[in-house]
């Protein structure tokens, strides 16, 4: 060889052993890139196997908190011993990256502090430690944790995919270097060395099909993991959404659910099966039954055993709105349900279960009651206006005239006593119809500013002759000034009736209790209680020591001629009476009760403002006088007796037996000092507008009007109106003869 071509040689060779060299670096740069894609896979493997047991712990915890089963809880705890070794396993992996490693180090402890949150609350559950549940919710910590660490491992996984492609495209230049120093090195030795540049080209070729294996086997395990996690992640999130709906909405629903086995025992409840139907967790349909009394819808037949909604349902029927009263044991509110079942069938259409649904339509069936309560009031109230008037005229001239009559036999005691009996009849009547409209809150008020502690004590005065030795009556009044807007004389009726049903409760004696006290009725006991507006009251309660009532009679004992007490005992009309006045003062009545432990009644009375108004004393008993009253009144007999009554006090009078004749007669030049005239009148115009018109021909008209029944002419919203002198019929001859004086001194005017 000469030694051109050994330099050549050597040069080749030196060349050679140099690209030779650079190859094998080049080969064993690849090799360990091609080791370092492979480790960046698998790192995101772990990524992703730990963001699925993550995800499944969760997902195992809220499964045990829906359905309580025990195959929630064992996957649960399968699972929470897998999360710890697979947090270290990543940690080595990525523990040649400090930022990875310094991440994944603040990551763990939340991770785990997640997990434990989540066996904390499966814990509480299984204890049905309701308040630790509550106390672990309000904090929402749960949540926060999972986005965090969800957030963590997604930057983890992003860091690893940059990894990754920056590594593939390191391996990929590698390749392509190597590739060209192996060619040149081909072209240099082509002619020295054949089988260096073959073995070169096969390390080649075996090169690339690693590295296009590699490559092939990452992107495919790439879609793997992709596609798993996406289906994990997608099935977990539908599974989330609906047993949050499903929870959600059964948990708010107003109608109790129970959900039953064909044994009875309760699967499933909702929180309102605990408000409506007492249930707490464990209880079955036999615990919950010995609970209540159950009726049918007339709360008097009691429900048998096989007439229940669980016996009926688990039987195979299906219904709807099946009607059920129930009275629980503890006293509790007596609740009127409406059920719908539907029976659950088995994979042979047995039944293996059933689902109840209860609606509570207590609220609803007392609307229904108090609106029947209303019509009847309004029913009775027409009735009464419609009687009142001319019943009224009629006891006037009885009364009247058997007044005469009583007076006039002094000299024949048996006729007189006879006298007398027609006299108290037409009384008795009288106070009938004043309690009919008292009851209709129909009757004429004139409520003024009352110290309600002064009434009270004066009222017990008045009571102890009437009640007797045998009942002890006792007050508590609330210090301090207490002013009440009403009429007094109808308080003052209102505590002698009630104290009189007191003491029929006591025949062997006992204790009367008079209590006043400041309250303030608030929205949710206004929305209870029908007519009642929300604000300050003055409490004034009436309790007894009797027999007490029972829930039935409690429900009636306000109804006109309702009494519990013997034929001839009582008219029925007393608490009638007292719930009238209550009402139309704008107050609100209250009965408490229990059978075998006395009553109390509450009314709460609308407050005063102000200084409480002094009572105007006593007049002596009214003389006549010489004026000349105007008297307009459509009944005959009545403007007869009343002529003649003010004819026989020494008064001049005058007569009209409508508005119409009347008014002409003044316009013609009449003259008179009072005007007397019934409310309700014939002629065009009530007996108001007769006197607004001849107040206006005449200034400083004075007026005294009379009805046995006022609508709405001279009284508004239940009072008087101011200035206005009324006297009712039927009236005596003595109130006859003070109110026309008080009339004709100017206490009214046609206003």
């Amino acid at each position: 060889m000469i030694p051109t071509q050994r330099v050549i040689l050597g040069a080749g060779l030196a060349i050679l052993l140099i690209i030779t060299a650079a190859s094998i670096a080049l080969d064993v740069k690849s090799r360990s890139e091609a080791a370092w894609v492979n480790h960046t896979v698998q790192v995101q493997k772990k990524i992703s196997d730990l963001r699925v047991l993550l995800r499944r712990a969760e997902s195992a915890a809220r499964g045990y908190e829906l359905y309580r089963s025990p195959g929630f809880k064992n996957e649960f705890e399968a699972v929470h011993a897998q999360i710890a070794p697979a947090l270290a396993d990543l940690k080595r992996g990525v523990r040649d990256n400090p930022d990875q490693v310094a991440l994944l180090e603040g990551t763990e402890p939340l991770a785990l502090r997640r997990v434990e949150i989540a066996a904390e609350a499966m814990r509480l559950r299984a204890m049905n430690d309701q308040a630790g549940i509550a106390a672990l919710n309000s904090k929402a910590e749960g949540r926060g944790l999972m986005d965090t660490v969800m957030s963590n491992l997604d930057h983890l996984s992003a860091d690893e995919e940059r990894l990754l492609a920056a590594r593939s495209q390191d391996s990929r230049r590698t390749g392509i270097v190597l590739l060209g120093i192996d060619v040149a090195g081909a072209l240099v030795i082509l002619m020295l060395v054949v089988m260096v540049m073959r073995e070169s080209q096969r390390t080649q070729f075996a090169l690339k099909s690693t590295l296009l294996e590699t490559t092939a086997a990452k992107e495919q395990l790439e879609a793997a993991v992709a596609e798993r996690t996406e289906h994990l992640v997608t099935a977990h999130d539908e599974l989330r959404l609906s047993v949050n709906v499903l929870q959600s909405t059964f948990r708010s629903m107003a109608e109790a659910v129970l959900v039953i086995d064909a044994e009875g025992t309760v699967l499933l409840s909702n929180p309102a099966a605990e408000r409506m139907l007492l249930h707490r967790a464990g209880m079955n349909l036999g615990n919950l039954r010995a609970l209540s009394d159950v009726f049918h819808g007339d709360g008097v037949t009691p429900m048998k055993a096989e007439e229940l909604p669980s016996a009926r349902v688990l039987r195979g029927e299906e219904f709807e709105d099946l009607e059920m009263i129930v009275r629980p044991h503890s006293g509790n509110q007596v609740r009127h349900l409406m059920i719908s079942g539907r029976p659950m069938l088995d994979g042979q259409g047995e039944v293996s279960g059933a689902v109840l649904v209860y609606h509570d339509a207590t609220t609803s069936r007392e609307t229904e009651r108090q609106l029947h309560q209303s019509q009847k009031l309004d029913a009775i109230g027409k009735l009464t206006g419609g009687v009142a008037h001319d019943f009224n005229n009629m006891l006037t001239v009885i009364s009247g005239n058997t007044e005469t009559l009583v007076a006039s036999l002094k000299q024949q005691p048996e006729l007189q006593r006879v006298a007398r009996l027609i006299d108290d009849a037409a009384e008795r009547c009288a106070e009938l119809i004043q309690h009919l409209l008292a009851f209709a809150r129909r009757q004429p008020l004139q409520p003024r500013n009352v110290e309600i502690n002064a009434a009270i004590a004066d009222i017990a005065k008045l009571l102890r002759p009437t009640l007797g030795e045998q009942i002890q009556i006792e007050t508590v009044l609330e210090q301090g000034p207490m002013t009440a807007h009403i009429d007094p004389s109808r308080l003052t009726n209102a505590v002698l009736n009630m104290a009189i049903n007191a003491r029929d409760a006591m025949p062997n004696g006992g204790k009367l209790l008079l209590e006043t006290h400041r309250v303030v009725l608030d929205e949710a006991y206004a929305q209870a209680n029908a007519e009642v507006r929300p604000g300050p009251y003055v409490m004034l309660a009436v309790s007894d020591t009797g027999t007490g009532m029972s829930t039935d009679t409690q429900q009636m004992a306000f109804e006109p001629f309702f009494t519990t007490k013997e034929v001839g005992k009582g008219s029925g009309l007393g608490l009638s009476m007292v719930y009238g006045f209550v009402k139309q003062s704008g107050g609100h009545i209250k009965i408490y009760s229990e059978e075998g432990h006395g009553t109390t009644i509450k009314l709460y009375l609308p407050p005063g403002e102000g200084a409480p108004e002094v009572a105007a004393n006593v007049a002596p008993q009214a003389e006549g006088g010489a004026e000349t009253i105007f008297v307009v009144e459509d009944d005959p007999l009545v403007r007869n007796f009343v002529t003649a009554q003010l004819q026989g006090l020494g008064y001049r009078t005058v007569a009209a037996p409508d508005s119409r004749a009347a008014l002409e007669m003044i316009e013609a030049g009449q003259a008179f000092d009072l005007l007397f005239t019934d409310v309700v009148i014939p002629g065009g115009m009530s007996g108001r507008e007769l006197a607004e018109k001849v107040a206006a021909l005449r200034p400083g008209l004075k007026v005294l009007y009379t009805s046995g029944y006022t609508d709405n002419a001279i009284v508004h919203h239940g009072k008087l109106d101011d200035g206005v002198l009324l006297l009712t019929k039927p009236y005596r001859r003595n109130q006859l003869a003070e109110m026309i004086r008080k009339a004709l001194g100017g206490g009214g005017m046609a206003g």
